[in-house]
């Protein structure tokens, strides 16, 4: 039986050198790089978000090789920020780690300890109650972060008062709001009104149909992200198409664009 579980224990003690050789790299690097030793937190914070968004492109590309690449940089990251806490005794890596474990512990009852849950949603919403009896909060949104893109936080507000029972009860009814806020965008538009009415009717509208994207399981930003790379894409066509004509884009009519467009949707 012994000898089952050698191969387990042997990758798992490989894993944990290649760590412990990152952390060894991180401290050689932190007393001996002028670059290296000049970081701080703050210094790296935008940093961290380039390699963020480095990161999801490659999700978005579906590239696996950068994504093991960007997942390392990040990683990095992590490591730096904790090398860097740690010289002022604030943490190190281990409090990083037992921090998190500790967290995913006490937010996952249904595997560590006796609750029973039915699906993912019951465990999402359980994840939410037991954040906000952990940090003490106030108000159930006190955990979306100010700076967060319009839309994603659209997305994590409505997930987070979801999580609480604030929320629709089928799909219909959520598509019946989108219908009501897009008529009245179109009344405020019709009515000459002024600009913040529109702008805010038009905002009703956008997060009336977040909340519809959410409801039918399709992540916003994803199918926004999705059709900006394919709009880019046909219009890249279009531009190809006016150099091989050695016609420029300002001087074809909209009827002769159309064409092209249609040939690069054909490639989709």
């Amino acid at each position: 039986m012994k000898c089952v579980f050698l191969p387990k224990i042997f990758f798992m003690e490989e894993k944990i050198a290649a760590f412990r050789k990152l952390l060894e790299i991180m401290d050689e690097l932190r007393t001996k790089c002028p670059w290296d030793k000049k970081q701080t937190i703050a210094s790296l914070r935008y940093l961290t978000i380039e390699e963020t968004y480095e990161l999801s492109e490659s999700i978005l590309q579906n590239d696996m090789d950068a994504l093991k690449k960007e997942l390392g940089d990040l990683m990095l990251h992590l490591v730096f920020y904790s090398k860097i806490a740690s010289e002022t005794g604030l943490f190190d890596i281990r409090d990083v780690i037992e921090s998190i474990t500790e967290k995913l512990i006490h937010r996952h009852p249904h595997i560590f300890g006796d609750v029973v849950v039915k699906d993912a949603k019951e465990v999402h919403d359980n994840w939410e109650r037991i954040k906000l009896k952990e940090k003490g909060n106030k108000s159930v949104l006190s955990g979306v972060p100010a700076g967060l893109p319009a839309m994603v936080k659209a997305y994590r507000i409505q997930e987070k008062v979801s999580g609480v029972g604030f929320d629709w009860e089928k799909p219909e009814q959520v598509w019946e709001k989108v219908l009501e806020e897009l008529n009245e965008l179109k009344e405020m538009v019709e009515s000459k009104a002024a600009h913040k009415r529109k702008e805010d009717e038009l905002g009703d509208l956008i997060f009336a149909i977040v909340n519809y994207a959410r409801f039918i399981d399709v992540n916003p930003e994803d199918a926004l992200e999705g059709t900006n790379r394919k709009f880019m894409k046909r219009f890249r066509h279009l531009e190809e198409r006016s150099r091989e004509l050695n016609k420029p884009l300002h001087e074809m009519t909209l009827a002769e664009m159309d064409v092209y467009w249609n040939e690069a949707k054909k490639t989709d």
